[in-house]
C-alpha cells in the first residue's frame, strides 16, 4: 500500500502532507504529558513489530501491492493518538531508510495507514467492543480495508498514475477486502493473547 513517487499529482501530494500535518500536529497534542514509563516503551515495541511485519509484500494487480498495515493494532494497543505516531515513524523510516514509499507520497502514506486505519481500526473496535475479539478482528479487516479505498482514490485520480480510479478502487478494495481478513486475524489474535495474559499492556485511552 506503500505509494512510490511518481504515482501522484504534485497537489494531491501537498494536500495529504498538509491535512497529515495537522492530524500528527494534533495528536503530539493529545498524548503530551500523558507517557509514562510504561506507556514508552510499549509504543517502542508496537513500531518495532508492525515496521517488520510491513516489510512483507504482497504485489497485485492495478500497479500496487499488499501487505500487513497494523494501524488498527496499534490503535488498540496505544489509543488513537500515539498509534498515529507510532506509525508515522514507522513510515518514515521505510520511506527514508528503505525507500519503501516515497518521499512526495509520504503525506499519502501517513494519511491511509497512520490515519485512516488507525482511526477506523480504533472506532470500530470501541463500537464492537461489547462482543469480545470480534470486535478487534472488525477493526483490523475494515481499517485496512478503508485506507485501501483512500489509497486507490489518490492514485485514481492522479493524473500521473496509468490506471484510473474505477480500476484502483476496486482493485484495491477486493484484494485488500480479502488480504484484510487476515489482518483482522493477526489483529485478533494480538489482542486476544495480551488481554489474556498483559492485561495492563491494554491501553484504549482517548
Amino acid at each position: 500500500m506503500h505509494i512510490p513517487d511518481g504515482y501522484l499529482d504534485w497537489w494531491i501530494c501537498v494536500a495529504m502532507y498538509v491535512i497529515s500535518a495537522i492530524v500528527i500536529g494534533y495528536s503530539i497534542r493529545k498524548v503530551k504529558g500523558k507517557m509514562d514509563a510504561q506507556r514508552i516503551p510499549m509504543i517502542g515495541v508496537v513500531a518495532a513489530g508492525i515496521f517488520a511485519a510491513q516489510m512483507l509484500n504482497w504485489p497485485i494487480v492495478g500497479g500496487t501491492s499488499a501487505h500487513f498495515v497494523g494501524g488498527a493494532l496499534a490503535a488498540i494497543l496505544l489509543g488513537p493518538y500515539a498509534a498515529t505516531l507510532a506509525m508515522t515513524s514507522v513510515l518514515i523510516v521505510q520511506c527514508l531508510v528503505f525507500g519503501d514509499g516515497g518521499i512526495t507520497t509520504l503525506g499519502a502514506n501517513i494519511f491511509n495507514m497512520g490515519i485512516v486505519d488507525v482511526f477506523v481500526g480504533y472506532a470500530v473496535y470501541r463500537a464492537f467492543k461489547k462482543y469480545g475479539a470480534i470486535s478487534s478482528f472488525l477493526a483490523g479487516w475494515l481499517g485496512i480495508w478503508l485506507a485501501s479505498i483512500a489509497c486507490g482514490v489518490e492514485i485514481g485520480v492522479s493524473s500521473t498514475f496509468a490506471y484510473k480510479i474505477w480500476v484502483t478502487v476496486p482493485t484495491m478494495g477486493i484484494w485488500h477486502g480479502v488480504l484484510g481478513i487476515i489482518e483482522g486475524i493477526a489483529t485478533m489474535g494480538v489482542v486476544s493473547y495480551i488481554h489474556t495474559h498483559h492485561p495492563e499492556k491494554m491501553e484504549v485511552a482517548t
